[in-house]
C-alpha cells in the first residue's frame, strides 16, 4: 500500500500569506518558505508585521474566504485518491486551512495551530512537532507503507528525502538547483503520472 504525501500551499492551494499580502498591500507578508528556509524566523517575522499593521485573525479569515484551489488541483486529488491514500502534510495552520479543505472535500490534513490572543491577533504558533512532514513520512514507512511525496519549497525537501520517492511541483529555480535529486513536474497530469509510476 502506498501513501501519497502532498504539501498544501503551492501544490493544491495558493499561498495563503501571499493572498494576505496582496489583499492588504503589505509586501513583507509575501515572503514564504520559498524565500526564507528557517520556518521559525519566517513566522516570527510574519507575526511582527501583522501587529505593526493591526491585522487580526478576522482580517486573515476574510482573505482566506476569497481563495480557491489551484486550477486542476481538485480534479488531480480526486483522481489520485482512486489510486492510493492521500494525506496533506502542511506547515500551515488548522485555523487557515479548514475552510479551504471543504473545497477539496475534506482530505486528511496534518498541520499546526495558531495561538490567538484576546484582542484577536496572532500571538504565536504551536508546531505539532519539529520537521513534522519528514516525521510523518518516517512513521508511515515504519508502518510498512510505501510513501511518495510532493512539495514545492525548502520546507518540503526533508519530507521528499525521507519518502521512497520525492517530486518537486512547480518549485522556484533555486530549489531545483539546490535539490537536483528530485524529479520536477509543472502540470497535474505529469504529477499524477509521477505518483503512479512510483508505485
Amino acid at each position: 500500500m502506498t501513501i501519497a504525501c502532498l504539501d498544501m500551499e503551492g501544490v493544491l492551494l495558493p499561498e495563503i500569506w501571499i493572498g494576505v499580502s496582496e489583499k492588504t498591500g503589505i509586501k513583507e507578508l509575501s515572503l514564504t518558505t520559498r524565500d526564507i528556509s528557517d520556518y521559525d524566523k519566517l513566522m516570527q517575522y510574519r507575526i511582527k508585521i501583522l501587529h505593526e499593521h493591526n491585522i487580526k485573525m478576522a482580517d486573515i479569515e476574510n482573505v482566506i474566504s476569497t481563495l480557491s484551489p489551484l486550477d486542476g488541483a481538485k480534479e488531480f486529488l480526486k483522481r489520485l485518491q482512486q489510486k492510493m491514500q492521500c494525506i496533506i502534510l502542511s506547515d500551515t495552520f488548522y485555523q487557515f486551512a479548514m475552510p479551504l479543505m471543504k473545497q477539496l472535500d475534506y482530505p486528511t490534513l496534518f498541520c499546526h495551530d495558531l495561538i490567538i490572543d484576546e484582542q484577536g491577533f496572532v500571538a504565536d504558533y504551536k508546531l505539532r512537532m519539529k520537521d513534522s512532514k519528514r516525521e510523518a513520512v518516517k512513521h508511515f514507512r515504519a508502518l510498512n507503507f510505501r510513501t511518495v511525496a510532493t512539495g514545492d519549497s525548502y520546507n518540503d525537501t526533508t519530507m521528499l528525502s525521507e519518502a521512497d520517492a520525492g517530486i518537486l511541483f512547480r518549485p522556484p529555480q533555486r530549489v531545483i538547483d539546490e535539490f537536483p535529486q528530485f524529479k520536477v513536474v509543472t502540470e497535474y497530469d505529469d504529477l499524477y503520472d509521477a505518483f503512479v509510476n512510483a508505485l
